[in-house]
This record gives structure tokens, C-alpha cells and sequence, in this order.
């Protein structure tokens, strides 16, 4: 039953986009470039990683920087419809971008699978380390729906991460599934252990009305967080609109200036830091999904 649950859960968790959204090509001077992009602070990479793929990453660079997000976007998108949002909150938050496409999404090679965004996050977190030399402590992890999966995987093991985000989170991908209340070992995507280990400050955004991934997984992962930033429960908000909210843009401002001032000002001191906010406006937007093609 295992193996069989397993490989459902699997299919309910990978919707890359096909065609992919976007090609990657080199220009005259043989230099990697992202199609329909002409921003010459966007680096595009090709990244191999311990499961023998080719993930394509790109950095969106803010010349004036204060960390780097890590993203980790949703299941039924690519870079090529990521970018956007990179640009917005690259402006917004005064921040770096890095991100990339899972193997078998986008451009990337080989076949989407829960080890593989493991491989693959590991592999564009050490072109942060060794390629830009950029520190823990200047890195937020960012993961939304399933890319909350690779993003706990990470931070789950490193020690001295900035903060994470944790955007319409899963438990696990057998929780959004089934109402199950322990962890099988054949689940995916174990969310719900992995948050125990994490030693930074924890930023929760779910919606209310959330469809795919109840709000309830957002919840029990704050309430397990060992570091806690007050959540944003975005009232009316689905699992693929919360980025519509004007407000979005808001307390993910706050977020930033509160990791800025950790800095300064608490350093050493562990605290739960809160924000109190309230959405009341709905939007819509383009559906990342979770759930049955």
C-alpha cells in the first residue's frame, strides 16, 4: 500500500508546464540568457545537481541588496511565469532572487520528484556559497505550496539562515490528500518533522479560503516553529492569489525590516516578533495548483 499511496501522492504533487514558458540560449559573447529578458542584472545559470541533472537558475540582483531570497515556487509553474513577481518584490523588498526551475520543470532536466527538489535546492544553494560567497545569514528561504518541500528540506539543515517564508505550505503530501494524523513513511514531503528543525525566525502566509491546501496546514507549521513571525492569514484568500493582495507586498516589507533590525539590535536573542496583520480585500490571479489535472 505504501508504494502505491506514494506514487498517487506523487502524481498530485508535479504539474510542470508544457511547453515550458521560456528558452535559455547564449548570446554573442556566449553568455547564458533568459528569453524575452533584457534586464543585464538577471545572471542565468546551469546548474548540475547530485541526481544528475541540469537545473536552470536564475539571480535577479538588486544593486543595493539587503539579503537574498531563495525561491522555491509552486508545482504548476516555471521560471518563465515567475517573473513578474521576481520583479516586484525584487523592487519592493530591496533584495536579490534567486530562483529555479525543479528537474523536469522548464528548462531543467530529468523528471520532477521529491528527492530531486532536494538536489536541486542543495545544488543552487552551494552557487550562492561558492559561486557569489553570499553567507547564511544573508539568505531567506522562500517556498510556496510544494516548494515548501525543498525549503524546509534546506533549512532543516542549515543553522544560521536570516528567516524563512512559508507560502501556502504544505504538512505533507499526504495531508492534503487525506485527513491522516501521523506521519507514514511513505508520505512526501515530511514538512511537518522537518519544522521542528528550523532556528530562524518562520513567516507563515496563508489564505482563509484556500481550496488545494487548507489553511490549516499553514497553522500547525507556525504553531510548530520553533522561531516564530506573527502569520498573515489572508482573509478570502485561495492557494494562488495571495500575491494579488496589496498587502502582500506589505507585511513582506515588514518581514524584511524585521530581519534587518535582528541584526542591529537581537542578534543572539531568540524572540517571537509580531506584526498583527489583517486582509479583508479579495483578488484573483493566475492558479497554481494542487490537486487532479
Amino acid at each position: 500500500m505504501g508504494n502505491v499511496t506514494a506514487s498517487v501522492a506523487a502524481k498530485f504533487a508535479f504539474f510542470p508546464p508544457v511547453p515550458p514558458t521560456y528558452e535559455v540560449v547564449k548570446d554573442n559573447d556566449g553568455v547564458l540568457v533568459f528569453s524575452g529578458i533584457t534586464d543585464k542584472n538577471v545572471e542565468v545559470h546551469i546548474v548540475d545537481t547530485k541526481g544528475g541533472n541540469k537545473v536552470v537558475a536564475t539571480l535577479w540582483k538588486h544593486p543595493f541588496a539587503r539579503f537574498t531570497i531563495l525561491y522555491s515556487h509552486g508545482n504548476a509553474a516555471d521560471l518563465g511565469q515567475m517573473v513578474d513577481l521576481f520583479i516586484e518584490l525584487r523592487a519592493h523588498l530591496r533584495v536579490n532572487i534567486m530562483s529555479y526551475d525543479y528537474s523536469g520543470y522548464g528548462r531543467s532536466t530529468g523528471k520532477p520528484s521529491e528527492f530531486n527538489t532536494y538536489h536541486d535546492i542543495e545544488a543552487v544553494y552551494n552557487l550562492l556559497k561558492t559561486g557569489y560567497g553570499f553567507k547564511q545569514e544573508d539568505l531567506i528561504l522562500y517556498g510556496q505550496s510544494v516548494g515548501s518541500g525543498p525549503t524546509l528540506h534546506l533549512a532543516s539543515k542549515l543553522q544560521n539562515l536570516r528567516g524563512v517564508v512559508l507560502h501556502s505550505a504544505i504538512l505533507s503530501g499526504l495531508r492534503v490528500l487525506y485527513p491522516v494524523k501521523v506521519t507514514f513513511w511513505f508520505d512526501i514531503f515530511k514538512n511537518i518533522d522537518k519544522i521542528r528543525y528550523v532556528n530562524c525566525p518562520v513567516f507563515v502566509i496563508h489564505g482563509t479560503e484556500d481550496e488545494i491546501v487548507d489553511y490549516s496546514h499553514g497553522k500547525r507549521l507556525w504553531e510548530l516553529s520553533k522561531e516564530k513571525y506573527d502569520p498573515l492569514w489572508v482573509k478570502g484568500g485561495g492557494h494562488c492569489n495571495l500575491e494579488t493582495f496589496p498587502e502582500y507586498i506589505k507585511y513582506m516589507r515588514k518581514f524584511i525590516n524585521a530581519m534587518e533590525k535582528i541584526n542591529i539590535t537581537c542578534q543572539t536573542n531568540k524572540q517571537q516578533l509580531t506584526q498583527n496583520p489583517s486582509i479583508t480585500e479579495s483578488r484573483h490571479n493566475k492558479c497554481l495548483r494542487f490537486g487532479k489535472k
